[in-house]
């Protein structure tokens, strides 16, 4: 879902709030809003806790891992795929890498916080 279609529900729900209830729509409509604030950080806490448990850029598969893969992906869904944190290759373009344990490797090149493309590197056999 794209960002500002969030920002254009929150306003559409406190201008319904007001519109509807007055002040007490426009507090429940801000409750509502942090609420669901509250559950997405929730939700990347627990993908970075997950993450934080295994090796540094290891996944048990790179073959499936890159099969999953979609351009547009954000950071936090490519961790729940991988549960492992990402080995930084390169800042500028951003590259993370994932290696299973037969040496296959995965790198995402991710621009603006999505994964632009990806390559699969196949261990010398």
């Amino acid at each position: 879902m794209k960002d500002w279609f969030g920002w254009v529900l929150a306003v559409a729900a406190v201008a319904v709030g007001w519109a509807g209830y007055g002040w007490r729509g426009v507090a429940l409509a801000v409750t509502v809003i942090i609420f669901w604030l509250l559950l997405q950080f929730s939700r990347s806490l627990r993908v970075l806790q997950q993450a934080a448990r295994r090796p540094v850029g290891s996944v048990p598969n790179a073959v499936m891992l890159h099969s999953k893969l979609a351009a547009g992906m954000t950071l936090p869904q490519v961790l729940k795929l991988t549960a492992s944190l990402g080995r930084q290759v390169t800042t500028e373009p951003e590259t993370w890498a994932w290696t299973d344990e037969g040496g296959d490797e995965v790198q995402i090149v991710m621009q603006g916080g999505r994964v632009e493309h990806w390559e699969l590197k196949r261990a010398a056999a």
